[in-house]
């Protein structure tokens, strides 16, 4: 469900709605709340990604609810399950307490039941075209995880399969069994 006249992130940023959303284009998509599920398979996540980056000092790691503004004019405000932005890609002064300005290096989206094809295909379009080098799209239906360097360089994980962070989250690894929950 999405408004029908255009507002800025801005405008997002004070206007409060009740629900989670994200800006698009600039227009506002409210979001339904996710299923126990996906809730589990975000705090798996949080733990085994935010244990490295902290145990590393490799830079900063978001939750769910933290704004990306990844475009303006209209404003595009994205906000991941996950994200990570490396030491050497943060400003020496943080932002204002707003929407982080530009793209985090890591964005790391878990589906839901109801998310639509076309809306997941634009959320990965903007993360990619936005910046974000690495993009994680993990499935708890199907137990796997789509890693995106570009849109034309994607890999299929499996749970019998190792992820790794590349050259965005150096050194880091962990079996994709490890991120589902077991059944």
């Amino acid at each position: 469900m999405s408004t029908s006249t255009l507002m800025t992130a801005e405008q997002l940023l004070q206007a409060h709605p009740e629900g989670r959303c994200e800006l698009v284009a600039g227009e506002l998509h409210m979001m339904s709340p996710a299923g126990w599920k996906h809730g589990e398979i975000v705090h798996r996540l949080h733990v085994i990604l935010g244990r490295y980056i902290e145990d590393h000092r490799l830079g900063k790691g978001f939750g769910a609810e933290t704004g990306f503004l990844l475009f303006s004019e209209p404003d595009t405000v994205r906000a991941p399950d996950f994200a990570f932005i490396a030491n050497e890609n943060l400003p020496a002064i943080r932002p204002a307490d707003a929407y982080w300005p530009g793209a985090p290096d890591l964005a790391v989206e878990v589906l839901s039941p109801h998310d639509k094809t076309g809306e997941v295909d634009q959320k990965i379009e903007d993360w990619l075209k936005g910046g974000t080098k690495l993009l994680w799209v993990v499935d708890p239906q199907l137990q796997m995880v789509i890693v995106y360097r570009s849109l034309i360089d994607v890999t299929l994980k499996t749970i019998a399969d190792v992820l790794d962070g590349g050259d965005v989250l150096r050194g880091f690894s962990c079996a994709v069994f490890d991120i589902f929950p077991p059944q």
